[in-house]
């Protein structure tokens, strides 16, 4: 799916996100010019009346000294969530940052009745700790 021709599209409130908890994690991988890795845990969650499906998701990371990186795809760590009305689905991911950064976006999905909408990730911040 591109997501960047996907146009029009309704946002919705009745599928919420939560930004969980950020952690550092110096132990994870990371490229040399972006050695803060950090962890994000995330939940899903449809308080509607309509399944949906969520096909893809849209990141955007600026980092305070102006670059901006956009990750976008389908589907979520792989996989693409079906959240019944009440359902809740959960997971964790990471990203790499060379400075301080901020991180929102949006996920994609699929109603039953085949409408294509939006939900809103909140911004977070990932801090890079003074001692790193």
């Amino acid at each position: 799916m591109d997501l960047l021709a996907v146009v029009n599209i309704r946002e919705i409130d009745f599928i919420r996100v939560n930004v969980r908890d950020v952690i550092f994690m110096p132990s994870l991988d990371a490229p040399a010019d972006q050695p803060f890795p950090f962890v994000y845990l995330i939940s899903i969650e449809n308080t509607g009346e309509e399944a949906a499906t969520i096909v893809g998701r849209k990141w955007v990371v600026s980092e305070h000294e102006g670059s901006v990186t956009v990750v976008e795809g389908d589907g979520i760590v792989g996989e693409t969530p079906r959240l019944e009305p009440g359902g809740v689905f959960a997971y964790n991911s990471y990203h790499t940052i060379g400075k301080d950064s901020t991180a929102s976006g949006a996920y994609f999905a699929r109603l039953d009745s085949g409408e294509l909408v939006c939900v809103r990730i909140p911004e977070f911040t990932m801090k890079v700790p003074d001692f790193a």
